[in-house]
């Protein structure tokens, strides 16, 4: 069984010109396209997360240097930009889309850019691309109550399982945000692995529901994204990230908190 560590790759949008909301998390098309013929100069096999998550839990194989490429919310330039490099080198790769944020019958109007619809959706599907939750409406998760929270994992859930005939077996969460009640939910809903952020390799012994990504960036040059797939300088790289984030997340467990006393007086 392959306990190695895997690099899963986190992409957003694959854009020339993005805007504002999008432009640090997109990849111009000609670096994404860079990016992938290093993957296959370096000899590594792109899986998709439902493969890595049946290996790790079975003992089954996995290829030599294995690598996932996933990307988040449902982007129109991961099929646009994203789609013929993918389909040139046969590499698997993984989408995690909002539901709500496509176009199409679901769209709530809340998404930050151009998406896609859901016949570009089924088009990756047929291309070896995994399509996996990614929320109802993109919210903190971890910032719901029960009831919403199940409501954006099942409605998720439902909605891509009516639109491609295929339940959905793997999910990330959106901002890379979860707890120990979110992850339960989205165990419960059905997803078999779900993908956190964290800046990190991936490991089995992290589990099944939070799994570890990098961040490709639109400033992320060849040469560091050589080091973060071989897994070098990853925690020198990210050190303002964490440290962001670390902080961050005392905020949150301090709404929490004080979302729960508000609660109980109610």
């Amino acid at each position: 069984m392959s306990t190695a560590a895997v690099p899963i790759l986190m992409y957003h949008s694959i854009a020339t010109a993005p805007n504002d909301a999008t432009r640090e998390l997109s990849v111009a098309p000609e670096a994404f396209a860079e990016q992938l013929e290093l993957l296959g100069d370096l000899g590594f096999t792109p899986v998709n997360t439902s493969d890595l998550g049946a290996s790790w839990r079975s003992g089954g194989p996995l290829p030599e240097r294995p690598v996932l490429i996933t990307f988040d919310d449902g982007y129109e330039g991961v099929h646009r930009h994203g789609l013929p490099v993918l389909a040139k080198h046969g590499f698997a790769s993984t989408l995690f889309v909002s539901t709500g944020w496509l176009r199409g019958t679901y769209d709530t109007g809340s998404s930050l850019d151009t998406m896609l619809d859901w016949d570009q959706v089924r088009q990756l599907a047929d291309e070896q691309v995994e399509i996996g939750g990614h929320s109802h409406t993109h919210p903190q998760l971890d910032q719901l109550d029960d009831d919403a929270l199940r409501f954006e994992v099942l409605r998720c859930r439902e909605i891509i399982a009516d639109e491609l005939e295929v339940r959905p077996a793997s999910f990330a969460y959106p901002y890379g945000y979860s707890s120990r009640r979110v992850r339960h939910t989205v165990r419960e809903a059905g997803f078999a692995q779900s993908l956190a952020v964290g800046n990190a390799l991936a490991r089995r012994r992290q589990g099944p529901y939070a799994l570890q990504r990098v961040t490709v960036r639109r400033s992320t040059g060849i040469e560091e994204f050589e080091r973060l797939v071989e897994g070098r300088a990853i925690a020198r790289n990210f050190a303002r990230d964490r440290a962001l984030t670390k902080g961050y997340a005392m905020v949150r467990r301090a709404r929490q908190v004080r979302r729960k006393a508000i609660r109980s007086r109610v």
